[in-house]
């Protein structure tokens, strides 16, 4: 059997010390130490195989952080497992206890980083994503991030309108507002692969006229509730369209067969569009019950074969959320990866394909454990919450799978 665990996390805004990334935010050379402290005490914390890391600045920073977090973990080794000389050494708490590097002596890893297309110059910063693996990578990964062609959207007309009137229009989106990173990963004799995210956030999506220095949304002194609306209306829009892109890629690879895992901040939670989006639709009790899409009369109904081939086509590319898979077979019935303005929600997620899902019999693994690391959290709405600017803003999650080993 081969167990392995997978993690996603959101580490807010990571680089290094005064460099401005948004506009006039940076850290000083003592705020950065302590971060990357936090940031390389949290990966030794997980000690996961399989990192997503969203909101990545620059790639010499996030190695400095698990440069660290490997010297912590060896140092860690040093002090609490025993050497061969000891008789007691090959006791199963000691695996439990040891911390495997990803670099350096020891270290079989690898780093993929995909930085954001639309990075600018100090204030004008936009973050990427990075992926990291104990097992390597069985291919180099891929970004995409600017799309090959632009992706129109049509809306179709609505009932009682004309044939032919342009009233309906279409949504256009040619990048992404983050790069979708997508790596394959050789675990326990198989290939997964893993997708890393960071969709379009909440925060309103305002239109800065010509010439002007800023939206007029923007300005909350003059506060226009319906433009205001009307940004949160784009950046869900894009946040949903973003969602489909990824939702395609998932696709394609389902349809050769491969087991996908996709993780990262979706910054929506588990029953909204945009993830309802990525993971696919959840079948219908029973389609033989469902008047036809051709129907020609009040009982005509599909059939108990087509029920079963339309069960079986929605099921094999739908994908499950490590959480409600835990939360099914657990206790606790909340978690939570966001906390602001009282709303204590998850939008930090790893989905998994059915190869995964433990009521499947063709089953190649299963998840036997989630994990979600979230005491730093404070709520945002809260007057501490601006100091706690250094540690991530988000809980870390993580996925403990076990494989069975060798081929199908």
């Amino acid at each position: 059997m081969t167990h392995f665990t997978i993690a996603s996390f959101n580490v807010k805004n990571l680089i290094g010390a005064d460099q401005e990334y948004y506009r006039y935010q940076s850290y000083t050379p003592e705020e950065y130490a302590w971060k990357e402290a936090w940031l390389a005490d949290q990966i030794l914390t997980m000690d996961a195989d399989i990192v997503g890391f969203q909101e990545i600045f620059d790639e010499p920073t996030l190695r400095a952080v698990i440069d660290e977090a490997d010297a912590m973990g060896n140092a860690a080794n040093d002090a609490n497992i025993p050497d061969a000389s000891k008789r007691y050494h090959r006791k199963a708490i000691f695996r439990k206890l040891a911390y495997t590097p990803y670099f350096g002596a020891g270290g079989k890893g690898a780093l993929a980083v995909a930085p954001n297309v639309a990075d600018g110059q100090p204030g004008q910063r936009r973050p990427g994503v990075a992926i990291l693996s104990r097992f390597g990578f069985a291919e180099p990964p891929e970004v995409l991030q600017d799309l090959p062609e632009p992706l129109d959207i049509p809306f179709s007309r609505l009932r009682g309108t004309t044939e032919g009137e342009d009233g309906a229009g279409f949504f256009r989106i040619n990048r992404l507002s983050r790069p979708i990173l997508k790596a394959r990963i050789p675990v326990g004799g198989k290939i997964i692969t893993v997708f890393n995210c960071h969709l379009k956030s909440k925060l309103g999506e305002h239109i800065t006229p010509r010439g002007a220095s800023q939206a007029p949304a923007e300005d909350l002194t003059n506060y226009d509730p319906t433009a205001r609306a009307l940004g949160s209306l784009r950046a869900a829009l894009r946040r949903m369209a973003e969602a489909w892109v990824l939702r395609r890629e998932i696709i394609e690879e389902l349809g050769d067969g491969n087991p996908v895992m996709v993780l990262g901040d979706f910054n929506d939670s588990e029953h909204s569009v945009s993830s309802e989006i990525i993971s696919g639709e959840v079948p219908f009790k029973n389609y033989a019950w469902m008047l036809r899409h051709d129907a020609k009369h009040r009982s005509d109904r599909y059939s108990d074969d087509e029920n079963a081939k339309i069960q079986e086509d929605i099921d094999r590319v739908r994908l499950h959320s490590a959480e409600r898979l835990f939360v099914r077979k657990s206790a606790r019935d909340m978690v939570y990866t966001s906390a602001f303005g009282g709303v204590f929600e998850s939008i930090d997620q790893i989905y998994m394909s059915r190869h995964f899902h433990p009521d499947n019999p063709a089953k190649i693994g299963e998840m036997e454990y989630f994990s979600v690391l979230n005491d730093h959290l404070t709520d945002g709405s809260h007057p501490e919450a601006p100091y706690n600017k250094l540690a991530s803003d988000h809980g870390q999650i993580m996925a403990h799978m076990v494989m069975g080993d060798g081929e199908d």
